[in-house]
Order: structure tokens, then C-alpha cells, then sequence
């Protein structure tokens, strides 16, 4: 068996999948076809692009998705790293400078002798050990391999993209800055509030607006957590208020008193002066962005520097193409990693791209393959991609569902934190048992008292 690992896809996921491989000893050729070639959804020439947002959601190791940055530091995440290294203000998420960020990453792999870069387009599967990384927007003479290789047709759903503005074009005598929902913070998001009056013109424009035109043979499967804001809308208008638009704990200080609906905005680059319309994905035409998002009176003359837009994506259905090391039933000698494997989200891909590459460079050292524990936050990913009981598999993110409950009574204040402990003591013995040595030193959880 060839000693190389072929890696194709230079996302998060690939990235992390070519970093964790080098780490373990084994020779990685990364393949990606930018910037010879650009998806509809990509435009920077650099790998580790983050296409959607800018937010690597919480970062409190009491929440599931923080517990899985823990654990991804402890393997010694590129991507922890790089979002370390180039946060932004977001209150209590943790956010990145998208442009440094992709440049941070790709120094990493860069700076790894074992990691040789390659810039081409793969069309077919490979037949020596690899892993597929090529992300949801994955089409084409490879997709369709696949989708012949797995005797079934891929699942889709849409991915939008929230739009961006100056931070100099807002007017600021409608625009405050504050944290999310009145927590204590550093007032990282600026907030845009609207009147009942505002609102209600916001939103009848919101619901009549013109909407980009599905494709003949595609259907309108939106993944559930990430909502196009008009698909929100026509839900009922509480949807919204209740939604990425509740104004609690957001007191206009011009007034004291609270709006009726707010717009939170979040910075987008380390200097601040680009901001994110949080929760704002759409899929509607630019003319209808341009026309509703205006009704909004902070916005009124702002620079939209990037209006949202929406794209397709592509995954398995794990549960029966998968084995529980993400690789092809029908074709054990590839790993899938990232989107196209059936989770959801920057941080989950990134990590499943982590733990392909331990098991692609076991696989090759003839070393036995590793599953996480189902208790911790990676192993219960694991557990979401082998759900065979779902008869109409989606993607998931993390989240304290995917892990079986707690034994014995928790008050619900301090559930995140026990099922952070107990994840961890289970993380770390399974590292230990499978020869890998944290990287950096373990998170300490919080006690109960805390």
C-alpha cells in the first residue's frame, strides 16, 4: 500500500485531514483546484476559505460546539489555531478575520515538510488511500462517481450567505453597539433597531420581495439552522421577532426602552470596518436585497460590499454509504471528511476532517482505526452519521442531543458543564489509549460553584 495520502479539497476540513495525516508521519499530497478554478460560492485564492459567515459560534466549553473546539485543540486543530490567532470581538463566540484566517491556515500547511501542495481539478475517485474533502458545492464527473458508487442519489439541501456592509456607511444615529441579548460583553455587535412602524414595513417588503428561482430539477430543502431570512418570514412574522430579530436584553440607549425588532450586525475583519448581517442569509435578488434591507434605518445609506447569495449542497447518506470511520462501504480505501460526509457547519467539518486524517494515516501505518467515544462532542458526530434509524437522513450540527444523557440528576444550569467533564475525561483516555498526545493543555470546566 503507497505510503502517500491523497487529499482532495483544501477546505477545512482538507486542510485539517492533510495537517492531522503529516502530524502521524505520512506524506500528504493536497490537492485543490483553486485559483485555476472557483466554485459559484468561492472567490479568495486561499485554502480554508470560509464562505458563509464569519463566526465559529460559542466558545464556552459548557456549549456542544465549544466542548468540540476543546477537543479538536487537544488533536491539534489548524483550525483552532488559525482562529485563535486572527479573532475578532463576537461577545461569546469566537469569530475571525476571514482573510487572515485562510491566510494563517495556509501557512500552516505550508510550513509542513510532509505536505505537498498540488493545483488541479479531480474528476474521478482515486484508487489508492485518500480522503474526499471536496466539500457541498461537490458536482460534476466526481459527484457523479460517487452517486454511482454508492448505488443512490445524493441528498441536497441550500446553504445562503448573509450579506455585508461598511461600517462607515451605517448611520450610527440609528445604530447602537451592545452584546447579544443584553450580556455582559465588550458590545461586539451593533445594533439596529426598528420600530413597530419600521417593522412593519420591513417586513411586508420582506414577504412580497423577489426571490432567486430554484432550478427545474432542485427542491427547497433548507437546512433547518440555517434558514434563508425569507423562508423565516413567511413562517409568521413572530418567526423573526422571536428569531435573529428579538430585541430582549437590547435597550436602545437613545431611548431606554426596548425596539420592537433589532438587527444585530458583527464584525467581519479584525480592523472592524466590515459587518455581517447576523442571521440574514437569503436567497432573494439583489435588486429585492438592495430594496428590503434598506427599509432598515441604520441601513438606509449603507455600502453593501457583498449582498447574500445562495448555493447548493451536496452530501451522503451516511448512515448507509459511511462505516463508522467515515469511509465508503463500497470502497473502504476513501475517507469522506467535511460537508459532503453529512455534518453541518464550519467547526464540525473541520473536525471530522481531523479525525479522517488520524485513521487515513493508521490506516496506512497498519494501525487499528479509531472511533471516539460516544460522550464526547467529535464521537457524537460519529454517532449522527451511523443513525440508521433515520429513514431521511440531514445533516446536524453538534449539539448535547447527538450524546447520550447524563446519568443520575443535573440541575439544568449545570448540564454543559457535566456533559463537558464527562466528555473530556472520556476524550482524553481514548487519546491515551490510541497513542495520540494532546496538544497544549487540557480546558478546565468550570466547577458548579462557578
Amino acid at each position: 500500500m503507497s505510503q502517500e495520502l491523497l487529499v482532495i479539497g483544501g477546505g477545512l476540513a482538507g486542510c485539517e485531514a492533510a495537517l492531522a495525516a503529516a502530524r502521524n508521519g505520512v506524506a500528504v499530497r493536497l490537492v485543490d483546484m483553486k485559483p485555476l478554478e472557483f466554485s459559484p460560492a468561492h472567490h479568495s485564492p486561499h485554502l480554508g476559505e470560509l464562505v458563509c459567515s464569519n463566526s465559529l459560534r460559542s466558545d464556552q466549553i459548557s456549549s456542544a460546539v465549544g466542548l468540540l473546539k476543546a477537543e479538536m485543540s487537544l488533536l491539534g486543530s489548524g483550525v483552532m489555531a488559525a482562529a485563535r490567532a486572527t479573532a475578532v470581538g463576537a461577545g461569546k463566540a469566537l469569530a475571525v478575520d476571514r482573510e487572515r484566517f485562510a491566510q494563517h491556515l495556509e501557512s500552516q500547511i505550508a510550513a509542513q515538510p510532509l505536505i505537498q501542495r498540488e493545483l488541479a481539478r479531480v474528476d474521478s475517485l482515486p484508487q489508492t488511500t485518500a480522503v474526499l474533502a471536496t466539500g457541498p458545492l461537490t458536482t460534476g464527473a466526481l459527484a457523479e462517481e460517487l452517486s454511482n458508487l454508492t448505488s443512490s442519489d445524493h441528498l441536497h439541501f441550500y446553504d445562503a450567505i448573509a450579506p455585508i456592509v461598511s461600517l462607515e456607511s451605517v448611520d450610527m444615529d440609528h445604530a447602537y453597539w451592545g452584546d447579544r441579548y443584553g450580556e455582559p460583553g465588550q458590545g461586539d455587535y451593533l445594533n439596529c433597531p426598528l420600530n413597530r412602524e419600521q417593522w412593519g414595513e420591513f417586513y411586508s417588503c420582506l414577504i412580497q420581495a423577489e426571490q432567486v428561482p430554484l432550478k427545474d430539477f432542485e427542491s427547497p430543502q433548507f437546512f433547518e439552522g440555517c434558514l434563508p431570512i425569507e423562508v423565516m418570514a413567511a413562517r409568521g412574522e413572530k418567526t423573526l421577532l422571536f428569531g435573529p430579530m428579538k430585541p430582549v436584553g437590547l435597550e436602545d440607549p437613545a431611548t431606554g426602552k426596548r425596539p420592537h425588532a433589532v438587527v444585530q450586525l458583527r464584525k467581519e475583519n479584525a480592523a472592524g470596518s466590515l459587518l455581517n448581517l447576523v442571521g440574514f442569509q437569503t436567497k432573494l435578488t439583489y435588486k429585492a436585497q438592495d430594496l428590503v434591507f434598506r427599509k432598515i434605518p441604520a441601513l438606509v445609506g449603507a455600502e453593501f460590499v457583498r449582498w447574500g447569495s445562495i448555493h447548493r449542497n451536496t452530501f451522503l447518506d451516511a448512515p448507509r454509504v459511511l462505516d463508522p470511520h467515515q469511509r465508503l462501504i463500497a470502497a473502504p480505501h476513501l475517507f469522506v471528511a467535511g460537508q459532503l460526509s453529512g455534518v453541518e457547519g464550519y467547526v464540525e467539518s473541520a473536525a471530522m476532517g481531523i479525525l479522517c486524517g488520524v485513521n487515513a494515516a493508521n490506516l496506512l501505518h497498519a494501525r487499528p482505526l479509531l472511533t471516539p467515544p460516544p460522550t464526547t462532542a467529535l464521537g457524537g458526530l460519529v454517532t449522527h452519521l451511523q443513525n440508521t434509524a433515520s429513514k431521511s437522513f440531514q445533516p446536524s450540527n453538534i449539539n448535547f442531543g447527538l450524546l447520550p444523557p447524563l446519568e443520575g440528576r443535573v440541575f439544568k444550569r449545570l448540564r454543559g458543564q457535566a456533559q463537558a467533564r464527562r466528555a473530556l475525561a472520556d476524550f482524553l483516555a481514548w487519546m491515551e489509549a490510541g497513542g495520540l498526545i494532546p496538544a497544549g493543555d487540557i480546558p478546565v470546566i468550570p466547577g458548579e460553584d462557578s
